[in-house]
């Protein structure tokens, strides 16, 4: 800019151009030499200050952990780890989990389930933020053009008549850079980060469960699949006694109470099978809302629920493993970290702040001269701002940092003693499902027996029907039971698996879910 004073020296706090293009600065005058900083200068100068700025924030300590240093006694671990079994994490989910048509499941599950989806848009979200934090932390360098005028009244002007002064200008320019001394705006950019690391665990947190509950949903369907044929064997069984009872009836080998009883058994298993039925196509429905599409064989009823599918031996650890390990766990930490850094940016508050804003570039008063030699102009003007009184303001942001501090290590703990829990659950259920398993399966067997024998006294005569009748209930009942419980011992190994932190770092898909996801975002 070029302009120009009717006084020799300029007001306090003003800044004088003289017809030369040199200015001056605020209360004294150059009148041999000229001040020349160029723009480049100060941008070194400033980033040199930026290096060798403090940090206020408090020194990080992780909490001590809130659970036990064992799990306990009474969630007793698998047998002794065979020399291959390794960390929940460091197994992926498609080596866990072998059957075909879960893993097109889970596949589909993570190209298509809206949670995931919206949890890998909060990373990109995150991630934009933090360089946002990032890019404060250095020059913003505009390149300005425009046109001035500055009217002179008749009293301050020399000629005793009104002026007015005509200004164009071209230039590089760096308005209002902090100077980050006490570390605000760095500590802002570290709050900034953590959040986008919180973010990302959160994601392979999201997706850890995701795995689990389509495995799961899985498996339930597969139990109902089992069920309604053992239901449907059972149906069809005792159609053909109704019929052979009937003929009995006609021919006066039955009585009228036994056809009855034995439609009655019937008419159970119908109910049943219908229940059943109902509780299938509700499976396939959340297992769609799951998967975000039409699972693949969603409409094999074949598959068999076999609770010897090979999945791999497990170390459990120690509960102390789980910070490593479980995503959860480790966006938790990021999160109280970030709280930390936000406590040092509100405890810079108190301390003085520098700006830089510099110009450097050509003016003239006229537009058609704006290159000419001589033109050239440059500002340099910082300003240091004292915080002195704000009622209380300030120290109330930094009362509302440490609160959140506080809040982020309470919800840490927490988070650790829900890993923990759900861990110990996970231990307890599979060693005690695999022993209701032997147990169920003996009981089906002495149940299988005991109908057997019913049905042999009652065809001598030695019995009433009414023995046969509570016999097959009961076996259709503990066939029922060993299915359930079988569900149950797969659905425990899939939840040890997850609260170990399963497949959390070897997933083998990239972190925006899918190639074809990633592309149809890049597209918009």
């Amino acid at each position: 800019m070029k302009l120009s004073s009717d006084h020799d020296a300029p007001l306090d706090g003003a800044l004088a151009v003289d017809p030369s293009g040199t200015a001056r600065a605020a209360g004294r005058t150059r009148r041999k030499g000229r001040l020349r900083w160029p723009l480049a200068a100060v941008c070194a100068l400033g980033l040199g200050m930026l290096a060798t700025g403090c940090s206020l924030a408090p020194e990080f300590t992780r909490p001590a952990l809130p659970v036990a240093n064992e799990y306990p006694p009474d969630a007793p671990r698998p047998p002794a780890a065979k020399p291959d079994a390794r960390p929940a994490p460091e197994i992926a989910w498609r080596d866990y989990f072998t059957d075909p048509q879960l893993q097109a499941m889970i596949s589909q599950a993570l190209d298509e389930n809206r949670d995931l989806r919206v949890a890998v848009l909060r990373v990109q979200e995150a991630r934009a933020a933090f360089q946002i934090r990032r890019a404060d932390q250095f020059p913003t360098l505009n390149v300005n053009a425009g046109e001035l005028r500055l009217g002179v009244p008749a009293e301050v002007s020399q000629t005793g008549s009104a002026r007015t002064l005509p200004a164009y200008y071209v230039g590089l320019s760096v308005v209002g850079w902090e100077l980050d001394f006490w570390g605000r705006v760095r500590n802002l950019k570290d709050a900034a980060l953590e959040q986008y690391l919180a973010s990302d665990d959160a994601r392979r947190a999201v997706t850890v469960s995701l795995v689990a509950q389509v495995a799961d949903g899985y498996f339930t369907l597969r139990e109902l699949d089992e069920r309604i044929r053992i239901t449907r064997d059972t149906i069809r069984t005792r159609e053909e006694s109704l019929r052979i009872f009937h003929r009995r009836f006609e021919q006066g080998a039955a009585t009228r109470l036994d056809v009855a009883q034995v439609e009655t058994l019937l008419t159970q298993a119908q109910s049943l099978g219908a229940q059943l039925e109902q509780a299938r196509a509700a499976q396939a429905h959340a297992l769609m809302l799951l998967v975000g599409t039409q699972p693949a064989g969603l409409e094999d009823r074949t598959a068999n629920l076999n609770d010897t599918d090979p999945m791999h031996e497990l170390r459990v650890g120690l509960p102390s493993e789980l910070l490593q390990e479980r995503p959860d766990i480790i966006a938790a930490e990021h999160l109280l970290r970030g709280a930390n850094a936000n406590i040092g940016a509100a405890r810079a508050a108190f301390f003085p702040s520098i700006t830089l804003t510099g110009f450097f570039g050509t003016a003239s008063a006229e537009l058609d001269s704006l290159f000419d030699s001589g033109t050239k102009a440059w500002l340099f003007a910082p300003q240091l701002v004292l915080p002195i009184f704000d009622v209380g303001r300030r120290q109330a942001n930094l009362d509302l940092a440490e609160v959140r501090r506080d809040v982020a290590v309470a919800g840490y703990e927490r988070t650790i003693q829900t890993a923990f829990r759900e861990v110990a659950d996970a231990l307890s259920a599979q060693h005690w499902l695999a022993e209701q398993v032997a147990i169920q399966q003996r009981a089906v067997a002495a149940q299988q027996e005991r109908a057997r024998l019913a049905q042999m006294r009652y065809d001598r005569g030695k019995s009433a029907f009414l023995e046969v009748l509570d016999a097959q209930r009961d076996l259709l009942t503990a066939e029922q039971q060993l299915v359930q419980q079988r569900r149950a011992l797969l659905s425990s190994r899939v939840a040890l698996y997850a609260a170990l932190g399963g497949g959390s770092q070897h997933y083998g898909e990239p972190p925006v879910l899918s190639s074809r996801y990633e592309a149809q975002q890049a597209k918009q």
